[in-house]
């Protein structure tokens, strides 16, 4: 589907300005907030995606901001605009996690950002949750293992780096599935600064949790809980290579 971009010039005024300035916003915000994309080199925005805000589709709406699809120059790209209710006072904080985590090949990739915005990698695709719904058919449980195992393998990267991203217990809103990757998303909540717990916490929200569990356990036969919640306690005593290759096997992944 084509996706129409809209200038940013235009976002001044309702209803677009009500994105821009979410949820209560001035004249003057907005203008410098334009000011802000235009350095940026942010040309337009679309509006497209699963949430709405007044009858304007977009990616995504958290406590700290809303998603947007846009255009840093030719480049289709996600665009984080900060809530002016958010009880953050900027976007540079936020911005260094992601780069921190595109270190270990994590996350979208980092373009740029500013007071306001995080410009990043614009992933196409579906919550996981929507996804595994959706599977069906031949070789669905090998697509379904695959994507699991990738997402593992990122968690894992980031519980060596001592990176705790404090979401992924609500894993249907913070992993997107595409054709080509799979991807952890939104590390508003993050931290280095205390104990990490992606592996568990994923693994929980997959196999243990009632929602994306039973979809799960549809497609494949997975070990009692007992089982990896045991396997889950070996991993978190020694968060080694060799622990979660043993939770691997055990998930039969």
């Amino acid at each position: 589907m084509i996706k129409s971009f809209i200038s940013i010039k235009k976002f001044s005024k309702e209803p677009y300005s009500a994105i821009l300035g979410y949820p209560k916003f001035t004249k003057r915000q907005i203008n410098a907030r334009i000011l802000e994309l235009e350095n940026l080199n942010i040309k337009s925005i679309s509006f497209t995606g699963p949430t709405t805000i007044g009858k304007l589709e977009i990616l995504g709406k958290g406590y700290v901001g809303v998603v947007v699809l846009a255009k840093k120059g030719n480049k289709k790209v996600a665009l984080k605009i900060r809530r002016l209710d958010s009880q953050r006072n900027e976007m540079k904080s936020e911005a260094k996690l992601l780069k921190l985590v595109n270190t270990i090949n994590v996350g979208p990739k980092l373009f740029d950002y500013s007071k306001n915005f995080v410009v990043m990698e614009y992933l196409e695709g579906e919550k996981i949750g929507k996804w595994i719904e959706s599977i069906q058919g031949p070789g669905s449980v090998k697509k379904l293992k695959t994507t699991i195992k990738s997402v593992l393998e990122d968690c894992f990267r980031l519980d060596q780096i001592g990176f705790d991203h404090g979401e992924l217990s609500s894993i249907s809103k913070h992993v997107i599935v595409g054709d080509k990757k799979s991807s952890l998303i939104d590390f508003e909540s993050s931290s280095t600064k205390r104990r990490v717990s992606n592996v568990t916490s994923i693994t929980q929200a997959i196999f243990i949790g009632s929602g994306i569990g039973k979809k799960v356990q549809r497609l494949y036969k997975i070990p009692p809980k007992e089982k990896i919640i045991d396997t889950l306690r070996a991993y978190k005593q020694e968060q080694s290579r060799d622990s979660f290759e043993n939770l691997l096997k055990i998930l039969k992944l």
